[in-house]
């Protein structure tokens, strides 16, 4: 049974969060969301690009590795993009305000809510 509304409520509970999103990487789909902060449907599927072109680019290297996290640092806002490790193909999409959030604090958060994933 899917926790994915579950997930996105415990994301949206770390200081600073303003959105949050379950995205399928394949279709740039949002499964779930929360907050109003930026347009999540417009963002999850910026955000699949951004994705796609990592996965490319360690391709074209060679890379035999996996994303662990995705951070876009702007001037008022951290953006966590997290594939979910065992579910190929989906991402956590987590909005933060910078002001108001500890980001190694999400980081360790976000890694917990991905770990406990079920779509």
């Amino acid at each position: 049974m899917s926790n994915v509304n579950q997930s996105i409520s415990t994301l949206m509970s770390i200081d600073g969060a303003v959105a949050a999103a379950v995205v399928d990487s394949n279709s740039g789909m949002v499964l779930g969301k929360e907050g109003t902060a930026v347009n999540l449907d417009l963002a999850a599927a910026g955000n699949t690009e951004v994705v796609r072109a990592k996965l490319k680019t360690m391709r074209s290297l060679g890379l035999k590795d996996n994303i662990e996290d995705i951070l876009i640092t702007l001037g008022q806002a951290y953006h966590i993009i997290r594939p979910v490790a065992d579910k190929p193909g989906l991402f956590v999409y987590l909005v933060l305000d910078r002001s108001k959030s500890n980001l190694a604090l999400a980081r360790h958060k976000a890694t917990e809510v991905e770990a406990t994933m079920t779509v």
